[in-house]
């Protein structure tokens, strides 16, 4: 069931997917499909056993190219309200990311050296984990996110926390209430953002004259590069590069002045941006990943296309192993309730051959796939169903996820991990030992 590339949600929202027509950092409306992929539902969305058999709409998460400045990006762009009202995702649940988060705050104070009483502003701030970083080093705090829930709990654990988008008028309304900041973040929410102009003026709104704004997203070079598709979803509206940016940022009056990369989510950028006339100078990171990017073409379409080839080999292996296991009758499972679940299930035809997926998330223990309505149940299972065959959902944490089900390789179980290649783990093949073993 492929459904339609726009749908309607249900309650009377009205239309859930609209189009660009032009580029979201420089307007061209020269855009070019780059990556074709097929359409995938919402990721976040699991849903009861009432609802099983109900339809899913699908929605696309093709990759276009801006032909005037070189940015990638999706054209179709899910409603915001209907995309991160009730989010789920916690990024104090996530594997690593408060000591990388950490680092990160560690780094910012260091370089920016704010006053002691500076006001530290996060966009998209989730579960104020970053934030609490910045707090316990004695600095004002204030979180900005639209996901009513995760707000909730970020107030109820100190970290105060408005519900909403970081628009003009919202930061104009909180500068008025808590003042200009030295400090404003924006980690992914610089990637899920549509409106990007938008955000950019009420950075110029909030920022400090001398203050620093701090992003990190997903990095176009690492993309490419590693064949990232598990973070390709509807979320991620931006997949960024230098080059473009610059441009975008200068038409605002602001300057990327150094930039790092980090092996987050796979590999990202974590870009440091100052108001015009700040006077920081520009550190050479900034022109070395320009030139980087030149090289290897991701400037140009051609560079950016080679990223499907890669898929569509990948596809294609993936699916005659699934033919070789069906043939076999082997019982093949997923491992990861993520967001990135849907990506995969769906590039690689992986929903009529999952059972199940495991996860110990007790939001989707229980709950049913989106779109496949695949069940989710505790990790503890693998042990009770004893597939023969898992593959690994949740790209990031593979490693991880290897090393503590050594007893299933040993048992004979195979993992299947995505790069997007396809690579198959057993015992004797895994690259990862169990710390018994180091």
């Amino acid at each position: 069931m492929m459904g339609d590339r726009t749908g309607n949600a249900g309650g009377g929202i009205g239309s859930v997917i609209t189009r660009r027509s032009v580029c979201r950092l420089c307007d061209s409306p020269d855009v070019e499909l780059v990556v074709g992929l097929a359409p995938i539902p919402l990721a976040e969305k699991y849903v009861t056993g009432e609802q099983r058999g109900e339809h899913t709409d699908l929605y696309p998460v093709d990759l276009y190219m801006c032909r005037a400045c070189g940015h990638v990006q999706l054209l179709d762009v899910i409603d915001p309200q209907v995309l991160w009202r009730d989010y789920t995702y916690e990024s104090g649940r996530a594997q690593g990311m408060a000591e990388h988060f950490e680092e990160v705050a560690r780094e910012i104070v260091r370089s920016s050296a704010p006053t002691s009483d500076a006001l530290v502003v996060d966009v998209g701030s989730n579960d104020g984990t970053f934030l609490r970083c910045f707090l316990r080093r004695g600095f004002r705090v204030l979180g900005v996110d639209p996901a009513t829930e995760i707000v909730r709990k970020a107030n109820e654990s100190g970290i105060a926390t408005v519900a909403d988008f970081f628009t003009p008028q919202t930061a104009a309304r909180l500068r008025h209430l808590h003042g200009v900041a030295q400090i404003i973040t924006a980690f992914n929410a610089f990637a899920h953002t549509d409106d990007l102009h938008g955000m950019a003026e009420a950075i110029g709104e909030m920022l400090a004259p001398d203050g620093v704004f701090v992003f990190e997203a997903q990095y176009l070079g690492d993309v490419v590069e590693r064949g990232l598709l598990g973070t390709i979803f509807h979320e991620h509206l931006s997949h960024h590069s230098i080059k473009p940016l610059q441009a975008f940022l200068a038409r605002h009056r602001l300057e990327l002045f150094d930039v790092a990369r980090v092996p987050v989510q796979g590999g990202s950028i974590v870009g440091y941006v100052q108001p015009l006339g700040a006077g920081r100078p520009v550190s050479g990171a900034v022109g070395e990943l320009v030139r980087f990017e030149e090289r290897q073409g991701l400037d140009r379409i051609e560079g950016v296309r080679v990223f499907g080839e890669r898929l569509a080999a990948a596809k294609e292996r993936m699916q005659r192993l699934l033919g070789e296991w069906a043939r076999e009758g082997k019982v093949v499972c997923g491992y990861g309730a993520a967001r990135s679940g849907p990506t995969f299930i769906n590039q690689f035809g992986l929903a009529e051959s999952l059972q199940c997926v495991f996860d110990d998330h007790p939001a989707k223990v229980g709950k049913l796939s989106p779109g496949h309505h695949i069940p989710v149940v505790p990790t503890s299972e693998i042990a009770v169903r004893q597939p023969d065959v898992i593959v690994i959902l949740a790209w990031v944490h593979a490693e991880r996820i290897v090393r503590q089900n050594r007893a299933f390789l040993e048992a004979g179980g195979t993992f299947v991990i995505f790069n997007p290649d396809v690579v198959v783990v057993d015992a004797g093949t895994s690259p990862w030992t169990d710390e018994r073993d180091a």
